[in-house]
């Protein structure tokens, strides 16, 4: 059965003053079932507060727009609060309880990647909110509340009472949040936008990839991810995952061509890419990218935290490694095409600026 992999919007789940709630649906991008990916974003607005909240899947934040303050508890740790900004990527493995706020003028918005494939929905991220209007305190009787946590009837009406919000809420300028300690972003989270490259081509694009030596939570995570920002009209090589990864690529900003090549040399994707779109490469598919004028960048996470790519162009090519003769043969050509064909991009790795 043939699975649509078109690129897809989100569509807003929830919302209120503070901010919405964003997901894509295993039902319109069919893939998130089939690879067991969950995809979501939250976008706070001025004073906006997320919840604190756990999740049935095991996650890669990664901060698409503004700046913000994180609090993140991994189990039986004291809390963490750190400073976010746009760039930032953050491991959160399964049993994390997070909350996200907003005091800045510009929208902060998170995109969150990552697999489920113990979640109760397969496709999809459910979340545990600890309070408000469906948090776990309006769910057990006052009886019990009050047993569990030592308090008298009065408080816990009140505690239970008072949660009339749903997941965000917008809290008064006069609230003072707890203020971030940069010592706790050590190993929490890394900028991806001011990390070292891992791939810088001269007119045609940049690399940082996540991992376990730059950010070894995402070991405990069992996901890597890459921020790749594409020059305009460069090219990305054609690869694939060769250790039966998934790629989940959400495109941050610019627009661009997509191609994707799978079982029986069958071209199963082509189509344009903007801002927003999520789109989903299967296992051993082969993909490439062509950037617009203004350039393409993407965030994407790979199903496992130290991803190996084959890449089918450039100097790193498979067809380097090959001998002449082999080429020949399964090309079916003379020796003088297969010389012309190994002596291009001798010096490229995996992206190609425009042709001159």
């Amino acid at each position: 059965m043939e699975i649509d992999l078109s690129p897809k919007l989100s569509k807003k789940i929830y919302g209120s003053e503070g901010g919405s709630y964003y997901s894509w649906c295993p039902t319109e991008l069919p893939m998130l079932k089939e690879g067991d990916i969950g995809a979501a974003k939250l976008s706070l607005e001025k004073y906006g507060f997320a919840l604190p909240r756990y999740s049935d899947s095991s996650k890669v934040a990664y901060v698409l727009q503004g700046e913000g303050t994180a609090g993140i508890v991994l189990p039986e740790k004291e809390e963490k609060v750190i400073a976010i900004k746009k760039g930032d990527a953050i491991a959160l493995p399964f049993g994390v309880v997070t909350w996200w706020f907003n005091k800045e003028d510009t929208e902060l918005t998170v995109l969150f990647l990552g697999e489920t494939s113990k979640a109760h929905k397969r496709g999809e991220f459910t979340d545990f909110s600890l309070t408000g209007s469906n948090g776990i305190f309006t769910g057990f009787t006052h009886e019990f509340v009050g047993r569990a946590w030592d308090l008298p009837e009065d408080v816990v009406k009140t505690l239970v009472g008072n949660q009339s919000s749903n997941g965000i809420i917008k809290l008064d300028a006069s609230h003072k949040m707890p203020e971030p300690k940069k010592e706790h972003r050590d190993g929490m989270a890394l900028n991806c936008e001011e990390a070292p490259l891992d791939v810088e081509i001269k007119d045609g694009g940049k690399v940082v990839v996540l991992n376990t030596k730059n950010l070894p939570l995402v070991g405990e995570v069992g996901l890597g991810a890459d921020l790749v920002r594409l020059n305009g009209k460069a090219m990305c090589s054609p690869g694939f995952s060769c250790d039966s990864a998934l790629q989940v690529t959400y495109i941050v900003r610019g627009s661009g061509r997509v191609q994707v090549v799978g079982v029986d040399g069958k071209r199963v994707l082509e189509t344009t890419i903007k801002a927003g779109n999520l789109f989903i490469v299967p296992r051993f598919f082969v993909v490439s990218k062509i950037a617009d004028n203004d350039g393409l960048e993407w965030f994407s996470i790979i199903t496992t935290p130290n991803p190996v790519f084959t890449h089918l162009a450039g100097r790193t090519s498979v067809w380097k490694a090959l001998s002449p003769a082999v080429l020949e043969a399964a090309f079916n050509v003379p020796t003088d095409v297969e010389k012309q064909f190994r002596s291009k991009r001798t010096s490229d790795e995996i992206f190609f600026p425009p042709p001159n």
